[in-house]
């Protein structure tokens, strides 16, 4: 085995990890993020004197209420809207989402899946039927866990929480391990980690749990050791073009620049262009900078602005790539993770948007939905809000798709309804 570590690697295992919180309503994803502020001492001092002297002498502190900013959360308790928060410790940086856990707010918690590199799942323990074997999960819990999964969040961590609050926490986090992982195989998916915390009293968060039934590491430590999955580098360019600008360079000449994010491979002055869906071709006189600097090369992942060496029509919405490396198509399976109240139907029209291009669409068939319960598909006639489906779609347009698990920029669409201009659903392509 290879243990060279490249400086690829080196990357992904230092770079800044996204990751968010989801599970069930009260099981603790609020509290849990300001445990992770706290005890990393990322919090102001005036933030820790108003937490104090909201506890009104109570001794414990209320964390949660450090991502639970709008006034209506405070008010009920819960958390409605997608919250994000910064920390870093010595080993590597953090952005945290806070997603809803309410059933209401699922399409937030999908909000916040979107660019995240991992995923927290907590589970409840002191909501689960300890006496029965095997344990059964929360709906919400499953539900997230797969909806993570399927949106492509690269690392899946489950963390069993209030582990204080029970009697034998030990016997009662090897049953809910048990059912984890029984769950996560007839899912396909492995999980990174199942670790047993307490975020109201910081149990196994920053500092290890000490007990002799667990032996893994607390839940800090797994999450700096978990890399960035970092776009693929050798595949040819691709870039999405997001706007079009005139440059200077103080002579009176203004080239036209396009403006991206390479969602593939390296792109370098001199290699030929074709455009899509025009079709045109033209090679790459300068890669520049965000900061206008000219660049020998661009990667994956980074922004970067193209000048071509001649005058060809790039608008928004357009794709920019090696000659060969995008086909259009008009019609493709995909995954629909639902969202909205009303349904989706066979024969509906919708807007979709692709990269920066918006297109119409119609849902030609649903194959099948996948019931959350037995993980099975059954037959379906629409997809309700929250539900995951299989589906045929066609588009007035052909677009330069590629398959969901090789790139989001290219196999990500999201749904809006015309008529209510709801993000209606997010299509993953198969």
């Amino acid at each position: 085995m290879n243990d060279t570590i490249t400086p690829q690697r080196a990357a992904a295992r230092h770079a800044a990890l996204r990751f968010l919180t989801a599970g069930s309503v009260d099981d603790g994803k609020s509290t849990l993020i300001g445990r992770l502020l706290y005890d990393s001492r990322a919090l102001l001092t005036d933030q820790v004197e108003a937490l104090r002297r909201h506890s009104r002498g109570s001794g414990a502190l209320d964390l949660s209420l450090l991502t639970d900013g709008l006034e209506a959360e405070r008010e009920q308790g819960i958390t409605i809207d997608v919250a994000y928060r910064y920390f870093a410790t010595p080993r590597r940086k953090f952005i945290i989402a806070d997603a809803p856990g309410h059933e209401q707010y699922t399409r937030n918690m999908v909000t916040a899946a979107a660019g995240s590199h991992a995923a927290v799942v907590l589970v409840d323990v002191t909501k689960l039927d300890l006496s029965r074997r095997p344990v059964t999960l929360l709906p919400q819990t499953r539900r997230h866990a797969l909806l993570a999964h399927r949106l492509g969040v690269p690392h899946l961590v489950f963390a069993v929480n209030k582990i204080d609050a029970v009697p034998d926490a030990g016997a009662a986090y090897a049953a809910v391990r048990q059912a984890l992982e029984a769950f996560a195989r007839r899912a396909g998916l492995e999980p990174a980690g199942i670790v047993p915390v307490s975020a109201l009293r910081g149990d196994n968060v920053t500092a290890p749990l000490d007990a002799d039934w667990y032996d893994g590491p607390p839940l800090l430590a797994l999450l700096e050791s978990l890399p960035v999955l970092q776009p693929d580098g050798d595949a040819p360019w691709r870039l999405p073009v997001q706007w079009v600008a005139r440059g200077g360079d103080g002579t009176g000449h203004q080239p036209r620049i396009c403006w991206g994010r390479l969602a593939t491979g390296t792109v370098r002055p001199g290699d030929a262009v074709a455009v899509f869906p025009s079709g045109e071709t033209a090679r790459v006189a300068q890669v520049l900078h965000h900061a206008g600097q000219p660049l020998a090369a661009g990667d994956a992942g980074q922004s970067v602005g193209l000048v071509l060496d001649r005058a060809i029509d790039v608008s928004r919405g357009d794709w920019l790539a090696a000659p060969g490396a995008l086909e259009g198509r008009r019609r493709f399976a995909a995954t629909l993770a639902w969202l909205d109240p009303e349904p989706a139907l066979v024969g509906r029209r919708y807007w979709l948007r692709h990269g920066h291009r918006w297109v119409q669409g119609r849902l030609v068939a649903i194959e099948h939905r996948l019931d959350i319960d037995t993980l099975e598909p059954v037959e379906a006639q629409h997809l309700g809000v929250n539900d995951l489906g299989r589906v045929v779609v066609e588009t007035a347009e052909p677009l330069p798709l590629t398959a969901f698990s090789g790139s989001t920029e290219g196999g990500a669409l999201i749904v809006v309804d015309p008529a209510t201009h709801r993000t209606s659903g997010a299509l993953l392509v198969d």
